[in-house]
């Protein structure tokens, strides 16, 4: 079976780099891809079943797990792809939440995903899917021994032009960040710094 699965691997860092584009395209084809985001297994595998829990349904915390084996191979076009998708879902849910599951339909013009009965919503590991989705997108590595931010082909998705993090702990010293999308490029500035800390953005 085609599952995505093959994007835990990228997670991992296990893919040959020989290797890293024969998995991307099986992740980004029509199988895998919803629309709204990767699902579980591949509609061109028997088993596959929209409908169902495991088996074609796309579910936002696996989704974050293959953005980052995304990021970590510095494909950040296929990871402001996948972001976009779920960012799309999440305007058809309450309060913008992303449930535990949603159910692995293609997507349809200007309709909705179709939600899963019994999932649950809010969901602690979904919830925290949008916060290594935009680590991923940032590179942002944070090394509390070494008292370092690093910040590698940071890229932010087209709708999300400013963010801004605040209290971020590194190691005993804290930093506020303001990050701005333009055209090529986010912008990183130093909003407050207590305690030494050092950002290095490579671009």
């Amino acid at each position: 079976s085609v599952c995505s699965n093959l994007g835990h691997l990228l997670w991992s860092g296990i893919v040959p780099e020989e290797r890293v584009e024969a998995v991307v395209d099986q992740l980004l084809a029509e199988g895998l891809w919803s629309g709204w985001g990767i699902r579980t297994m591949s509609s061109e595998d028997a088993a596959f079943n929209p409908l169902s829990y495991h088996n074609g349904s796309v579910w936002p915390h696996d989704n974050a797990l293959v953005g980052a084996g995304l990021g970590r191979y510095g494909l950040r076009d296929e990871l402001l792809r996948l972001l976009g998708g779920l960012f799309d879902a999440s305007s058809f849910f309450d309060l913008h939440r992303m449930p535990e599951l949603f159910c692995g339909f293609k997507r349809r013009g200007e309709e909705g995903p179709t939600l899963y009965p019994v999932a649950c919503a809010p969901q602690s590991w979904a919830a925290c899917a949008v916060f290594l989705l935009l680590q991923a997108c940032l590179g942002l590595t944070v090394d509390g021994r070494g008292r370092q931010l690093l910040f590698v082909r940071p890229a932010l998705p087209a709708f999300l032009d400013h963010v801004r993090i605040e209290n971020l702990r590194v190691g005993e010293a804290r930093v506020d960040l303001v990050l701005d999308r333009h055209e090529t490029d986010v912008g990183i500035n130093i909003a407050r710094r207590e305690g030494p800390v050092e950002v290095v953005t490579i671009k």
